[in-house]
């Protein structure tokens, strides 16, 4: 089945989305990078913000200081959680094995 084409305006209000869903997501690793917010804070945000629940976790470890891409894999890998999970794909163990770990 087609998906049926979209109008202008319709395009526009998506692009519009897009972006505020971008700036939200580049705001909360800014506030994480800045220590102004803390993992618990942000995960618990992802239940009822859908831009914040889009977010990878991957991006979200990296955006901590000292933490990059290597790192963020390493401790992914431990905790098992898949490197192309979302903050919304994470399931209840493993959202406290992130903070527990990221407490320690």
């Amino acid at each position: 089945m087609a998906l049926r084409p979209l109008t202008e305006e319709e395009r526009a209000a998506a692009r519009e989305k897009a972006k505020v869903a971008r700036t939200i997501r580049a705001e909360v690793k800014d506030s994480i990078k800045n220590r102004k917010i803390t993992i618990s804070e942000v995960l618990e945000r992802s239940d009822s913000d859908e831009a914040v629940s889009r977010l990878k976790v991957t991006d979200l470890l990296m955006a901590l200081p000292s933490i990059g891409e290597v790192r963020a894999e390493a401790i992914l890998r431990e905790l098992n959680i898949a490197t192309s999970r979302r903050l919304r794909g994470l399931g209840v163990h493993q959202r406290r094995a992130l903070i527990d770990y990221l407490e320690r």
